[in-house]
C-alpha cells in the first residue's frame, strides 16, 4: 500500500475530516474530532528503489495487538510521536500486504468510534 491508497482508504470512513494540525507535511484524519490515524513522510530520509520517500502512517491500536503486529512485522513500530502502548507506525515500505493494512485502519478507526458517546456512535454507525 502506498501514501495514495492510503489516503483514499483512510478518507472513506464514514464522516472523516483530514486536517493539518502539525503542519502541512502531516495529514490527521478525525472522526467526531477524533484522530485515528496520521500519514506523513517518514523521518528517517529513507527512499524506495524508484527514490520516492517511504511514507509513516501512525494508527491506534489495542496494546496486546500493537505488540503482536510489532512482533510480526519488522515495518510496524512503536507509535512516532505517540503513546507508544495505544499506537503503532506502519512504514509504508510494500512489505505488509493492503489488506492487512486495511484490517489495521478498520481497528483504528473502529476503536475511536467505540469509545465515543453512544449518540455519537450510531451516528457513526449508521454511514457504515
Amino acid at each position: 500500500m502506498d501514501q495514495h491508497t492510503a489516503h483514499e482508504y483512510l478518507s472513506k470512513k464514514p464522516l472523516v475530516m483530514v486536517t493539518k494540525p502539525f503542519g502541512q507535511e502531516v495529514d490527521v484524519y478525525k472522526v467526531n474530532h477524533k484522530m485515528f490515524a496520521t500519514l506523513s513522510v517518514g523521518n528517517e530520509g529513507e527512499t524506495d528503489e524508484d527514490g520516492n520517500p517511504i511514507w509513516w502512517m501512525n494508527l491506534k491500536c489495542d496494546p496486546d495487538e500493537a505488540q503482536a503486529l510489532r512482533d510480526i512485522f519488522p515495518a510496524v513500530i512503536p507509535g512516532y510521536h505517540m503513546n507508544k502502548r495505544l499506537w503503532n507506525t506502519v512504514i509504508l515500505d510494500g512489505s505488509i500486504p493492503q489488506g492487512e493494512i486495511e484490517r489495521m485502519i478498520d481497528n483504528s478507526f473502529n476503536l475511536v468510534v467505540a469509545n465515543m458517546p453512544e449518540k455519537d456512535r450510531k451516528a457513526i454507525e449508521i454511514h457504515m
